[in-house]
């Protein structure tokens, strides 16, 4: 039997804005509204509408709430789509695919009532400016950004509406969401844990996935004590179900006595480890291994999208 208790988690609220020019099967403009990692709205310029992307958010928040948002998704957009037309300039570039990121937000400590604000734009997949907190000031590696870089550090009114946004607003945010979708963020999910080996010379791979939330754990034992020589941990991916997965692989000598191994995952909210004895038997090969590698591309390829969006309120470079 597995007790839960309770534990104390920094909290996140997340917004990622995505400009793009050149991609003719992808929307010019997306907006994503995240909390603890979870969407919780949408925008693009297609549907040119936001819209939740939890029921729980859809139950309480009512129709002037979605209007509103969606106004200023438009007013971003337009600010945006000028934005990235201003940095190829700055690059001299005509043609070709771009895109100019932004993410912003804070991490809420529910135990110490820390707080960390975050604001990063990216062009092209690389940093084009970042928020200092400490200084609230920007800072930036590329000389095409050192104007608006100046700009924004000029305009002290901006800088001093930013701090107050991300020490006093965002976090306020934080908690009416986490009020709202309590027995969804707060919930703890177990996972099943497999053992996956695609050849009897391959690594065995520990796969868990469905645990929630995205605190998790999980290494190799042998006789009791952590291994590293020969493992290699993979990153937690999402699962389309709004859980979680993760692995990590053991290079094993054939030689070896297998049943002094065993997989150990730990979830953030639970008390005790989940241990699971390495047995041959149990060991899924050839097209369990498959399934696996297909699995994570996928998923990895859904995660690169949110990264893709790493990005900023209605300011103009």
């Amino acid at each position: 039997t597995r007790t839960f208790i309770f534990f104390f988690f920094t909290h996140s609220l997340k917004y990622f804005y995505t400009a793009s020019s050149g991609l003719k099967t992808f929307p010019e403009f997306v907006t994503v509204g995240m909390v603890d990692d979870q969407p919780i709205s949408y925008y693009d310029s297609v549907i040119r509408k936001e819209t939740p992307k939890q029921d729980w958010m859809a139950e309480t928040e009512g129709p002037e709430y979605w209007e509103s948002n969606t106004q200023v998704s438009i007013g971003i957009e337009q600010t945006f789509k000028a934005s990235i037309d201003i940095i190829k300039q700055r690059f001299n570039q005509t043609g070709g695919v771009h895109i100019v990121q932004q993410m912003y937000g804070c991490d809420w400590d529910d135990e110490t009532e820390e707080v960390t604000g975050f604001d990063q734009f990216g062009y092209d997949g690389e940093d084009f400016l970042t928020w200092n907190m400490e200084t609230n000031t920007f800072f930036t590696p590329k000389p095409q950004a050192v104007i608006t870089t100046e700009k924004w550090n000029n305009d002290r009114a901006f800088l001093e509406r930013d701090k107050n946004y991300f020490n006093q607003i965002c976090p306020e945010w934080v908690k009416k969401y986490l009020n709202y979708g309590r027995s969804s963020l707060m919930r703890t999910d177990l996972p099943s844990v497999s053992f996956l080996q695609k050849s009897p010379y391959s690594p065995i791979s520990c796969f868990a996935t469905g645990f929630y939330p995205n605190r998790a754990e999980m290494f190799w034992r042998k006789d009791g004590a952590e291994i590293h020589d020969g493992v290699e941990k993979g990153e937690i991916l999402p699962n389309n179900d709004g859980t979680f997965q993760m692995s990590v692989d053991l290079k094993l000598p054939s030689s070896e006595d297998w049943t002094k191994y065993e997989c150990v995952f730990q979830l953030s909210g639970v008390n005790g480890d989940i241990d699971t004895r390495l047995d041959k038997t149990n060991i899924r090969t050839n097209e369990g291994k498959s399934l696996l590698l297909l699995m994570d591309f996928k998923h990895y390829e859904v995660w690169q999208q949110k990264n893709l969006f790493n990005q900023k309120k209605n300011q103009q470079t």
